[in-house]
């Protein structure tokens, strides 16, 4: 058997690839790898909107209470509700159900230790180990000793409380608009904004279970882009569908991604004395545009590879304060663990009213290169093709000649599915884009 986890937690089409019988196992081996040894331990449970979730919920749940621990039922909150809970709880555990900006078919189970961060992968393979050796060892207590479940109802306006209280200022006079994906910021988002003061005109807050990122939030943003203007916003804020990802958009309809939301926090935090050794931490993904604002601002940057746990890892290990990804990632670890897509729009909205400019001149701080990105469809043992082919090698230094230092070529392995991801930048669209496809069809070419 492959590994199970990727590049976040258990992720597949629910019951095909990640089946009840899937999410028993993974409660089950989770609650005793991630509590062994405490006294009847608790752990978080809580999910997204997808119609997926009740079912990989009760299979979860069972899992847990297996073994003798406590399940406290979150119900339907953001991703980054459960690390700032599980810390606030004292729980042993946070376990979140999702696949965040993925369709509607796919869902995810990702697991938080007691302190709020994602599981190192010594944890995960131990959790796999378990499960692939049938439990042995693991106990099945009887009586008195099986666990319980409670359900939680005051998470989520603690969660929302905790945003609120990161910004210094209401947002009184602010237009915002949100599109919440039809996930699991339809209520926390809103009701953020509201309470403080904001003027909230809000999309895709009506979720059925299966229009989940569908033609929204992050990941189809062009509805909010029309909606900012035509509802004459200062500025929007697109999740995807488990939130802890946030994209904004200025007041010209104009997308602000993640690369661009970094720079103009890291700046503002290194003028407040706030950016710890004046250091940002990105992924090798980040446009080339946020090299140069950085140099320019007196800021580092620092590079992980792609995958917001990497980011994590570097800022922990050296104390730094902010680090995300292009994709709108974004982590403030004085607040909160992971990404999290309601802290992150708060922050914007509170730098765009104390600035007093317009959330377009605020984003003028950088001007990205043309990037583009292709996926080439690969079954997942063909995935390190573009390493091992001589030709592959050989048209990828070409291209990297012709783009003469003005440019890169970086091609990655997805983490969650079966393709490769060939990205260019380079001054000039047009020819980075040709670039791109042939690269992409010659690589197919060879499956």
């Amino acid at each position: 058997m492959g590994r199970m986890f990727g590049t976040d937690g258990v992720r597949g089409i629910a019951n095909t690839d990640l089946t009840s019988i899937t999410a028993y196992n993974l409660g089950r081996a989770g609650a005793y790898v991630l509590t062994e040894g405490t006294h009847k331990p608790k752990i978080l449970v809580a999910k997204d909107t997808r119609i997926s979730g009740d079912m990989l919920e009760a299979a979860l749940v069972a899992g847990i209470l297996s073994v003798g621990a406590e399940a406290v039922i979150l119900g339907v909150v953001p991703t980054p509700t459960v690390p700032h809970l599980t810390r606030e709880y004292n729980a042993d555990a946070g376990i979140m159900i999702s696949a965040s900006h993925n369709p509607v078919e796919y869902n995810g189970i990702k697991f938080f230790d007691n302190k709020g961060y994602k599981l190192p992968d010594e944890l995960e393979d131990e959790i796999q180990r378990i499960i692939e050796t049938n439990f042995e060892g693991v106990p099945s207590p009887t009586g008195h000793d099986i666990g319980k479940s409670t359900i939680d109802v005051g998470g989520l306006d603690e969660y929302i409380e905790f945003a609120k209280s990161t910004i210094p200022v209401d947002l009184k006079g602010l237009k915002v608009a949100l599109d919440c994906a039809n996930g699991a910021c339809y209520e926390a988002a809103v009701k953020a904004f509201r309470e403080l003061g904001a003027d909230v005109y809000v999309i895709n807050d009506n979720p059925d279970g299966t229009n989940i990122n569908e033609n929204c939030g992050s990941t189809h943003p062009e509805e909010l882009m029309d909606y900012v203007v035509r509802k004459k916003c200062d500025l929007g804020f697109a999740f995807d569908g488990d939130a802890d990802r946030c994209l904004a958009v200025d007041e010209k309809g104009n997308l602000i991604n993640g690369d661009i939301v970094l720079t103009l926090c890291a700046k503002y935090l290194k003028d407040l004395g706030k950016l710890k050794d004046n250091t940002l931490v990105v992924t090798v993904m980040s446009n080339l545009g946020m090299d140069i604002a950085c140099k320019r601002e007196g800021i580092n940057t620092i590079k992980t590879k792609v995958g917001d746990r990497y980011v994590l890892e570097e800022m922990v290990k050296n104390g730094y304060v902010l680090g995300g990804e292009q994709s709108g990632h974004v982590i403030f670890l004085d607040y909160n663990t992971t990404g999290d897509g309601l802290v992150t729009a708060l922050q914007v909205a509170s730098i765009k009213k104390r600035s007093g400019k317009t959330l377009s001149e605020l984003a003028g701080i950088m001007k990205e290169l043309p990037q583009v990105l292709v996926n080439a469809t690969v079954p997942n043992d063909k995935k390190n093709i573009y390493l091992e082919d001589a030709e592959i090698i050989e048209s990828i230094k070409n291209i990297e000649k012709k783009l003469n230092g003005v440019g890169r070529v970086l091609i990655r392995p997805s983490g969650t599915e079966p393709l490769v991801r060939v990205m260019l930048e380079g001054e000039n669209q047009v020819e980075i884009n040709k670039m791109a496809h042939d690269l992409a069809d010659l690589i197919l070419s060879k499956i």
